[in-house]
C-alpha cells in the first residue's frame, strides 16, 4: 500500500513502523508540516498516518498549517472514507477535526502505563491478538476530553480514558506511542516542551533514567507495533477501493 505521513517534528517520525512497512513492501511519502512542506494530492494513497508533535491542536495562530491539516484529515476520513492512523497529536487531531474536544490534562502522562481494551476494543480488528490489558509508552500533556460524534473508545486508563478511539469504520487514533524505538527518549528529551512535561510528570531523577527504564520493554513494544501494522494492513485491504479526489 501507499502511505501518506504527516510529521510535525523531524524526530517524531513513524519509528519502528518504517522497518515494518519496508518488510511488508509498503511505500510511504512524508510531509514535514512544521517545515512548510506542501500536502500532495491525496489520490493514490491508501492510508494517512499522522504522527506526534509538541504543539497543541488549538495553536493555529502559532502554527497556521494546523488549519489545513485538520481540513485534510476531515476530508480524508469523512469524504474519502479511507483508513487513518493517528498517534499522540495525530490522535488528538482526528478528534478535533471531527468536532471533538482536546484539553490540557491536570498532569502529563509520561513513561510506562497500562491501558485496557474496552469490550469494543477487544472486538475491533485493529487490536486482534492483543491481551485485554497491555503496557504502553506515553508522552503527552493533552487528551481527547470529548469524543466527536460517531467515535468509539477502544482503550483507556485512569489517567486518560480515551487512549484509543475509532471513528467510522477505519479511522483510528492512539494516544500512546506504539511506534517507539530505542532512540526516541534521547531525541525527544531535547525538545524543551517534552523535557518540561517529562520532569513534571515523573521528576528529574526518574526522567534522567527513562531511557534505561524502557529499554527492557522495547521488544514487547515492537511486537505490539507489528500487530498494529499487520492488523492495519488487513483493514486497508478490506476498505472500499480508493476514490479519486
Amino acid at each position: 500500500m501507499r502511505i501518506l505521513v504527516f510529521q510535525h517534528l523531524a524526530v517524531e517520525h513513524p519509528g519502528i513502523f518504517r522497518t515494518l512497512w519496508t518488510e511488508a513492501g509498503h511505500d510511504w511519502e512524508t510531509v514535514e508540516l512544521d517545515a512548510g512542506e506542501t500536502i500532495p494530492a491525496l489520490d493514490g494513497f491508501d492510508l494517512l498516518a499522522v504522527m506526534g508533535g509538541p504543539m497543541d491542536v488549538w495553536q493555529e495562530r502559532t502554527h497556521p498549517w494546523l488549519v489545513r491539516e485538520k481540513a485534510v484529515i476531515r476530508h480524508w476520513v469523512r469524504v474519502l472514507g479511507r483508513p487513518y492512523l493517528g498517534i499522540c497529536l495525530g490522535h488528538q487531531l482526528l478528534a478535533a477535526a471531527l468536532g471533538g474536544k482536546v484539553s490540557l490534562m491536570a498532569r502529563p502522562e509520561v513513561g510506562l502505563a497500562q491501558v485496557d481494551l474496552t469490550p469494543n476494543g477487544q472486538d475491533d480488528p485493529l487490536f486482534q491478538g492483543f491481551a485485554p490489558g497491555f503496557e504502553t509508552f506515553q508522552w503527552h500533556g493533552a487528551e481527547v476530553s470529548r469524543l466527536p460524534e460517531g467515535a468509539t473508545i477502544l482503550a483507556g486508563n485512569s489517567a486518560c480514558p480515551a487512549q484509543a478511539i475509532r471513528w467510522g469504520r477505519h479511522a483510528y487514533g492512539l494516544q500512546f506511542h506504539t511506534e517507539v524505538e530505542a532512540s526516541a527518549v534521547g531525541e525527544w528529551e531535547q525538545i524543551p516542551e517534552y523535557k518540561e512535561s517529562l520532569e513534571k510528570a515523573i521528576g528529574a531523577q526518574n526522567a534522567a533514567a527513562l531511557g534505561e527504564t524502557i529499554a527492557p520493554k522495547l521488544a514487547a513494544f515492537s511486537a505490539s507495533a507489528r500487530l498494529i501494522s499487520e492488523n492495519l494492513g488487513n483493514i486497508v485491504a478490506g476498505a472500499p477501493q480508493r476514490q479519486r479526489v
